[in-house]
């Protein structure tokens, strides 16, 4: 008999990060200062995802996370965990965001994964997430591990063969994915900025300007992911959200989703995409043309970014016209971002924040009789 597939992605959806509440910010502080300890952190942050699942299922949402509340930075706090990577910071408080630099990451040896990493914090969610709701767990993408810092950021002694690194990092992702899903994860996101950075005429000139090739990396990155989700059950939904960074507000890369539209659509192996619509830097709808049958795209029309809410009729104007290139009933809607992908959050409130993700809800419920 097949396995029962839970029916995510929903008609409303939400990205994943919530903004951070004053109490778990201060106490991330004071556990970095010493003041406390990490036992009495995480009480912090049980309490505080508590709340937030609480809050989700009462705004409606079916897909409940936890708010990356235990994360300063939705990728680090997850691949820093891997043995043989390490993470090196730059200039990560400035009052001037143009002058922010993120900590990057190194690969100082092979990559193993050592120890459970995502598990015991979906353990902590899913007995806060009752059906009809669904506790939906996100973690990085793999490929951020290689695109920001490239050859230059591995080990040559480690790996004088970068499909060595490709097949260890698979590798490791397997194994906590499994580990997941033996947890009882049945929803998996997975966060990816580079195949979005891989649109932006910029960024690909620096990527090409570090020895990658461009052209070929949208396929590589692909088959990446595919070779970390191999093995996933059948019941288990993964999605895949493109980010064009999300940092107090800000973007960092511009541009369509063409040039990675038929790789990404037809040749990587998830169920439902989580793509940015949110204004002119994404591009137009045709890219959904490339669309499969049995593959769904949430379409990210709400910004998190800025406080001014879209009107109903426009959101439902642009969803019509993006069925115009994808069938209506393989479309959803939501943010086109989280809320604080990085522990400062996007400089918005928390009653914008919730005022954004009803309406997301309210605009599915008119536009899908399912949803």
């Amino acid at each position: 008999m097949a396995a029962y597939k839970i029916n995510a992605p929903f008609r409303a959806e939400q990205v994943g990060s919530l903004l951070r509440p004053k109490e778990l910010l201060e106490a991330r502080a004071k556990k970095a200062a010493g003041e406390i300890t990490p036992e009495e952190l995480r009480a912090v942050e049980d309490k505080w995802i508590a709340q937030a699942a609480k809050e989700q299922c009462e705004c409606g949402l079916k897909s409940v996370t936890d708010g990356e509340f235990r994360r300063a930075y939705f990728h680090l706090d997850f691949l820093e965990h891997l043995e043989g990577v390490r993470v090196a910071h730059h200039n990560l408080k400035s009052d001037n965001k143009a002058d922010y630099k993120p900590p990057t990451l190194e690969v100082i040896g092979k990559i193993r994964h050592v120890k459970d990493i995502q598990v015991d914090d979906y353990k902590f969610l899913a007995p806060h997430v009752k059906a009809p709701f669904v506790a939906k767990a996100a973690i990085p993408s793999p490929t951020m591990l290689h695109f920001r810092g490239g050859r230059q950021a591995i080990s040559e002694e480690a790996y004088p063969n970068l499909d060595d690194f490709f097949t260890d990092l698979a590798k490791a992702y397997q194994v906590e994915i499994k580990n997941l899903y033996d947890a009882g994860c049945r929803y998996l996101q997975l966060d990816d900025t580079n195949l979005a950075y891989l649109c932006d005429p910029k960024m690909r000139e620096g990527a090409a300007q570090r020895g990658e090739d461009v052209d070929a990396l949208p396929r590589n990155y692909a088959k990446l992911i595919n070779a970390s989700l191999e093995g996933v059950p059948e019941d288990m939904v993964v999605g895949i959200h493109l980010c064009r960074g999300n940092f107090r507000s800000n973007f960092f890369a511009s541009g369509g989703y063409e040039p990675v539209a038929k790789v990404l659509f037809q040749e990587l192996n998830v169920d439902t995409y989580f793509l940015e619509w949110d204004d002119e830097r994404s591009g137009d709808f045709a890219p959904l043309r490339f669309l499969p049958p049995n593959k769904t795209v949430v379409l990210g029309l709400v910004s998190s970014k800025h406080a001014n809410m879209e009107s109903k009729e426009s959101l439902k104007a642009r969803i019509a016209e993006a069925a115009k290139y994808a069938p209506l009933e393989q479309l959803c809607l939501s943010p086109q971002c989280g809320f604080s992908s990085t522990a400062e959050g996007n400089e918005v409130t928390p009653a914008d924040q919730w005022a954004k993700l009803k309406l997301c809800i309210e605009v599915a419920e008119e536009v899908w009789s399912d949803a």
